[in-house]
């Protein structure tokens, strides 16, 4: 029988470029001094640092994203102290561009940009002596008038106060990158962890977390039901308390990403192509939405917390644990996987709001190329150190020794990870799910993978699925 033809898109064999091998750069973000002030009421800033690292090196497509770094928000200061590294592999030898930008965090209007910092470098070899702790005058020209207008005001009335800030970089020669000879570059460490928290979003999806004591000592389970925007109790969802926050995560894992993980949007829809390329006035508007919607759910506020691990360890995956509330709720998380290996997920499910804010197209921030997508969820073993599939697990039998009734364990070895290829956005290829799950091992020691395929494992996913959310509703409803 002749197969249905499948719409263009998913799975992508173009290969790397090949490159003579580079190096391993670290880059340190150290300070920042005389920095303009953002907010008149404080007369200060709330400053961070997005930078992008240009190369010479030949993309597989001119769509893939350039290599990105952003540091955490340092709060109240214009005299800001990051120290923050950034290590990337498999820089060529022919040099980089590092553009740095300093933004001003204000989430309830919109970041202004404090000014630009570029550091151009020709040529690395392996004599190649670094920059160390160089200061970098701030750029002015493009930084928000307002800003640098409150400093100059400021400056009147302060003989030791400047308008001139300067950025302080240090870029470090490590090693020469061991590579099969692949013109691309990637993201070693360390492994910086960031959890988004939004109570609007919280209230109008119904989440909870759990694990909550209550007055009388006992966890709560309880859930918020949707309010609607004309109900006369709207507006205290505003300030709601963080625990009922809808959470969204970010981890960067360590690479390189396998370069067999590289797939495109599928154009199952002839609108499709014109929202990730923005071609058409509809696709633009689309695109402009999907945007603003990643920025709202991945917002960076005061709530936002940060972390970071050098490299990936027990630890790592006992945090990749806790952002996931270990086998908590019974819940199932959309992600996704970029091409640096920055993995994006939350949780996902037929509760308003949910399901339209786990979009593996937003998740992606409407990027035409990812690695991989889907969705996964975390089961609790009863015997660690026996495979998954020759035990029980929680769901769908209670296990003794944990939620709902006690702490996690902490040991990432009494835990899977059930992770598949459900997206029919990218329709990551079934065949590479191995791949995935090797790299995945690699970045959560101690924690069991396990994958399924959205076809060939249908049934049996739907099943693992259906178990998760039973569990829910029993833990949400107080009888598990």
């Amino acid at each position: 029988q002749k197969q249905e033809k499948q719409p263009a898109g998913g799975f992508d064999e173009t290969t790397i470029p090949r490159a003579p091998q580079g190096y391993t750069l670290k880059f340190t973000f150290h300070r920042a001094t005389n920095l303009p002030m953002a907010d008149i009421n404080s007369l200060s800033s709330d400053p961070y640092i997005s930078a992008q690292l240009n190369m010479s090196l030949p993309a597989r497509h001119k769509e893939d994203p350039p290599m990105r770094f952003r540091t955490p928000t340092i709060r109240r200061n214009t005299e800001p102290v990051w120290n923050c590294d950034w290590i990337v592999a498999n820089v060529p030898a022919s040099g980089f561009d590092l553009k740095v930008r300093l933004y001003d965090e204000d989430p309830a209007d919109h970041d202004d940009r404090l000014g630009n910092v570029h550091v151009h470098v020709n040529g690395i070899s392996g004599d190649w002596e670094g920059i160390h702790e160089q200061e970098f005058k701030i750029k002015k020209r493009m930084g928000s008038k307002r800003a640098y207008l409150i400093r100059g005001c400021a400056a009147m009335f302060s003989k030791g106060m400047h308008m001139d800030g300067e950025l302080v970089v240090s870029v470090k020669l490590l090693e020469r990158t061991e590579s099969n000879d692949e013109g691309r570059t990637w993201t070693v460490g360390p492994c910086a962890w960031s959890q988004h928290l939004s109570p609007l979003i919280g209230r109008l999806a119904g989440t909870k977390e759990p694990g909550k004591k209550n007055q009388d000592g006992g966890k709560e389970t309880e859930r918020y039901k949707y309010v609607s925007p004309l109900s006369p109790t709207w507006p205290t969802i505003l300030t709601a308390d963080p625990q009922n926050s809808f959470q969204a995560n970010q981890f960067q894992l360590a690479g390189p990403v396998p370069p067999q993980l590289y797939h495109r949007y599928v154009e199952f829809k002839p609108f499709v192509a014109g929202m990730f390329t923005s071609h058409s006035l509809r696709g633009r508007i689309l695109n402009r939405t999907l945007h603003h919607q990643f920025s709202r759910v991945y917002n960076y506020d005061r709530s936002t917390v940060y972390g970071s691990f050098p490299s990936p360890s027990k630890e790592m995956a006992l945090k990749f644990l806790d952002l996931v509330h270990y086998d908590q709720g019974g819940r199932i998380f959309t992600y996704v996987l970029t091409l640096d290996g920055q993995w994006r997920f939350t949780e996902t499910g037929k509760e308003f709001g949910i399901d339209l804010l786990s979009k593996h197209t937003m998740h992606s921030n409407v990027n035409i190329y990812i690695a991989f997508s889907g969705e996964f969820f975390i089961r609790r073993l009863k015997n660690p150190g026996k495979p998954p599939e020759d035990q029980t697990t929680q769901p769908p039998d209670p296990i003794a020794g944990g939620p709902p009734d006690d702490d996690p364990p902490r040991d990432s070895a009494c835990y899977e990870l059930l992770i598949d290829n459900d997206s029919g956005t990218y329709r990551p290829q079934a065949s590479l799910l191995p791949v995935l799950k090797e790299f995945m091992q690699k970045n959560l020691p101690g924690l069991k993978v396990v994958t399924l395929d959205c076809n060939a494992d249908k049934d049996k996913m739907n099943r693992l699925k259906t178990q998760q959310r039973e569990r829910k509703k029993a833990e949400s409803n107080g009888r598990a």
